[in-house]
């Protein structure tokens, strides 16, 4: 029996059950690799175009390629509990729905107001490190900010985001096909990096490979500090050991893109086996070349070039090119601008894709309003892609990066402990329900994701947290404020009270 008042849990079946609601239906057409397609589209982006080589330079210097290696570790945990989920609930909403099967409406809306900052945060910063690398193409000095008055706006970032928002309301598959294409550019481009850059390493530049700890006087401080620096009174969370476990904390807003997929489950054919594949290839597929990039830029210069002040990098912030200029290899350089383009649009189009189907999934739950969650004849919800569309384009043109990336990490694993989590109390309470992909040692492997997660929640600055306590704190308010008297589900439950204990009884058992 489901709970009552904000526990109220919805039923796997009723969930399922829901998304043959006439009006509300989405279009099954994505295929396994559709879905693979899907992972490394969104992956491959900012992670090696825009973060490794700040991450290098301001933070862990060479380690950088073993940051990412502990961040693909607690990936690749939560991952295998996020397989199994998605193949057990093949329904849009990822976490949002997962947790409202097994925590109740209040966590599933907690989660769900999680992945709204996620997502929308993501394909605004995303869009923005795309505008960058527009501007060195069109030879704006990485720049395509304008000015009217006192207000600058990023056209650049704006430019991505109406042309992604007009493709996502045409259609999933239509989304799929330009990702397919753009991607195979991106990774030639990737592999282009990786084979030309390996000529110009010098393994010197590997030497210290963890550079040590810069003292308090150049550490963050106060609310800029980490969290665990905080807590423990340790000094140095740049460089050094606090430097490595910091950045892996940070490039792991590089590996988000893999739980976009378990977003699209109710338009995959044959989800139960679909979205396994689709999940864990991705995810292997991106580790390897992630760790084969940072190895080659670490090499290729001195990470203390690559530091945000160094005569080679300026005021600014060093990207992938950056290594390539310093050797003046500039038709590589040019080269790695195109690919940034390709690859940070597919990170910005299947960012808003997850984005699109998770407020789709509360809206169809009547936690947002029911009429978001309309489709069209094509089978895609177009009222929630333009909403999404125009919100993510007034965060990216008119708001700085600042230290959106965190914010978007910090929400990405807390959904990641919930999802986790889930597993062993569904496990425990449907241990009945089919399952496509099972996790293994189940408790041990669910309980070392939470811990990798969550230490690198602990890596992650003060500032962040409050900003991040502060959103959910928001979001609490909004649900007793709506979602709780809107809830269909409560709605439902209401209405079944009211029958007579007989009719009850057949609705329970129906």
């Amino acid at each position: 029996m489901p709970g009552v008042g904000i526990w109220r849990t919805k039923s796997v079946e009723q969930s399922i059950s829901d998304t043959d609601e006439p009006g509300t239906r989405l279009r099954k057409e994505l295929t396994a690799w559709d879905l693979t397609v899907f992972g490394v589209a969104v992956v491959i982006g900012a992670g090696i175009f825009t973060l490794t080589a700040r991450t290098a330079g301001n933070v862990a210097g060479p380690s950088i390629s073993l940051a990412f290696v502990l961040a693909a570790i607690a990936c690749g945990l939560a991952a295998l509990c996020y397989a199994e989920f998605a193949s057990t609930v093949p329904v849009a909403g990822s976490a949002y729905t997962f947790s409202y099967a097994t925590f109740g409406e209040f966590v599933a809306w907690i989660i769900g107001w999680d992945l709204i900052l996620e997502f929308a945060l993501a394909s605004a910063v995303v869009a923005k490190g795309w505008s960058l690398y527009l501007g060195n193409v069109i030879g704006a000095s990485g720049s395509t900010t304008a000015h009217l008055g006192p207000i600058d706006f990023d056209w650049g970032a704006l430019l991505i985001i109406g042309a992604i928002t007009t493709v996502l309301a045409i259609g999933t598959k239509v989304s799929s096909r330009v990702s397919a294409i753009i991607t195979a550019i991106k990774i030639a481009v990737v592999l282009l990096v990786i084979v030309v850059g390996s000529f110009y390493i010098n393994k010197d530049n590997y030497s210290p490979y963890i550079p040590p700890a810069e003292g308090a006087s150049s550490s963050a401080s106060g609310v800029h500090q980490t969290l665990f620096s905080f807590l423990t009174g340790a000094d140095g969370s740049s460089y050094g050991w606090y430097g490595l476990l910091a950045a892996a904390s940070l490039v792991f807003f590089a590996f988000i893109g893999f739980d976009v997929v378990a977003t699209t489950a109710e338009e995959t054919k044959n989800p139960q086996k679909a979205l396994p594949r689709g999940i864990l290839g991705s995810l292997a597929i991106v580790t390897v070349l992630y760790v084969a990039v940072t190895l080659v830029l670490t090499g290729m210069v001195k990470y203390t070039d690559l530091k945000t002040g160094s005569p080679l990098v300026g005021d600014s912030s060093a990207t992938l090119a950056t290594a390539f200029e310093a050797h003046g290899i500039t038709w590589a350089q040019m080269a790695i601008n195109f690919g940034g383009l390709a690859g940070l649009t597919t990170v910005v189009m299947v960012m808003m894709l997850g984005q699109t189907r998770v407020l789709f999934a509360m809206s169809r739950d009547g936690l947002m309003p029911r009429g978001l969650a309309k489709t069209g004849s094509k089978g895609t919800p177009a009222r929630i892609t333009v909403v999404v569309g125009v919100i993510v384009a007034l965060l990216a043109a008119f708001f700085p990066m600042g230290t959106l990336e965190e914010m978007v990490n910090i929400g990405t694993l807390f959904a990641f402990v919930l999802v986790c989590i889930g597993v062993v109390v569904l496990r425990k309470t449907r241990p009945d329900l089919p399952r496509g992909f099972r996790v293994p040692l189940v408790p041990l492997v669910p309980i070392l994701a939470v811990l990798a997660c969550g230490w690198l929640m602990l890596n992650l600055s003060v500032e962040t947290w409050i900003r991040f306590l502060v959103w959910m704190a928001i979001g609490v308010v909004i649900y007793f404020a709506y979602g709780k008297r809107k809830s269909v589900l409560g709605q439902r439950l209401a209405a079944e009270a009211t029958q007579p204990p007989e009719e009850q009884l057949e609705t329970v058992t129906a």
